[in-house]
């Protein structure tokens, strides 16, 4: 019984968000994500390299092993480049709709 304020927040919320359109909310907020994950990339790189050193370290892995576990690392390291560059390409993507929208209502 106590939630109508939310009921309120969202219909206030929504009033609010319909003078902009519906793309362009969703660009400002899958930029966030692009940004959060190009942020993300020297992270993942980095663990990969600490995990390099701690396997040998530990002795969970022996040194004449490191070329495979090298290899497993770095592709997994690669796929947060590949998830990342085709996140950066949807959001240009969506830029462009968006700005082939802007001049096509220009145009009429």
């Amino acid at each position: 019984m106590g939630y109508y304020w939310a009921y309120y927040l969202a219909m206030m919320a929504a009033t609010a968000l319909l003078q902009y359109p519906p793309l362009l909310i969703g660009i400002v907020v899958f930029s966030a994500v692009v940004f959060f994950q190009v942020v993300n990339l020297p992270v993942e790189f980095n663990a990969s390299s600490r995990a390099k050193a701690l396997l040998v370290e530990q002795g969970i892995v022996h040194p004449s092993e490191m070329s495979t576990v090298n290899s497993v690392l770095n592709a997994a390291a690669l796929t947060y480049v590949a998830g990342t560059l085709q996140a950066v390409l949807t959001l240009l993507y969506y830029v462009f709709q968006f700005m082939g929208n802007q001049r096509r209502s220009e145009r009429y």
